[in-house]
């Protein structure tokens, strides 16, 4: 029987547009509580087919480069969330950190950000705090995720990400800036590992604009030829950031291109099932 991996990355109560809940998801991406309802009845289906399930966690601080309390204007007026900051207007004093001790040490990051090329630095809601029920994971999906566990007797295993407030983590598999003094930003070679043993690797989450397309990128960058026609990525298990929609839609594109798989949720299960005699 092959080994067949699920990676779903942060699905996380705070990304879900969830309604008739007790808080107000910080930051909803529309059509997330979908997405992982339906992948929830895709674990419920395959049951054993599947060989282990990975969940990644966004964790952050309250204090965060990537939050508004981070942040002032240069007027000192507060600045809200969804506001994009360059390091040019943090030269020009449009913006600054509210320590202004830290305005070098941010600067730095926001040049080598932008020299990267793959996101421009973005204040967020205040989300996925640690410890918060914005943190959690999805209901259905947790209780599907504990039925698998309780049929085949693993551990669904869970990788936090987030927790350094100097550097934006998109991806499982490093920061966008690595902190040479965190280990941690610099890259998770265990969950690297334990992805590329996978025959098959299906992934799924949210948001497939941001933290789905940061960790599939840095596996692409990882894997050979070979390696990335194992993936499989669920297109109707993930949605963007509401006005990112054609970073996902690139960025699918840009995967298919590499040799991925792009599936919907029924044909994967029908997949999982037929690999597994079923």
């Amino acid at each position: 029987m092959s080994r067949t991996h699920l990676l779903i990355i942060d699905p996380q109560n705070d990304f879900c547009d969830l309604t008739d809940v007790p808080f107000s998801p910080a930051l909803p991406v529309p059509g997330a509580d979908a997405d992982l309802k339906r992948i929830a009845t895709l674990i419920r289906r395959v049951g054993e087919a599947l060989s282990g399930i990975t969940l990644t966690l966004d964790s952050h601080h309250f204090l965060d480069i990537g939050h508004p309390g981070f942040w002032r204007k240069g007027d000192g007026a507060a600045v809200p969330p969804f506001t994009a900051i360059s390091a040019a207007a943090l030269r020009e004093g449009d913006f600054l950190p509210r320590r202004i001790a830290d305005r070098d040490r941010v600067l730095a990051y926001l040049d080598a950000l932008e020299a990267a090329g793959r996101y421009q630095h973005m204040v967020w809601p205040v989300h996925c705090r640690v410890g918060s029920w914005g943190q959690g994971v999805h209901a259905d999906l947790l209780a599907a995720c504990d039925e698998w566990s309780a049929a085949t007797q693993c551990n669904v295993a869970t990788v936090a990400k987030g927790l350094n407030p100097w550097t934006e983590h998109y991806s499982a598999i490093r920061a966008e800036v690595p902190d040479p003094d965190d280990q941690a930003t610099q890259g998770n070679a265990v969950l690297l590992e334990r992805l590329r043993e996978a025959d098959v690797l299906y992934v799924a989450g949210e948001a497939g604009s941001h933290c789905v397309k940061a960790t599939v990128e840095h596996l692409a960058e990882a894997f050979s030829p070979p390696e990335l026609r194992r993936l499989v990525l669920i297109e109707d298990g993930m949605s963007p950031v509401a006005g990112f929609e054609a970073q996902q839609r690139d960025f699918l594109a840009a995967m298919k291109s590499l040799g991925a798989r792009i599936l919907s949720s029924e044909e994967a299960t029908g997949e999982l099932l037929a690999a597994a005699g079923r």
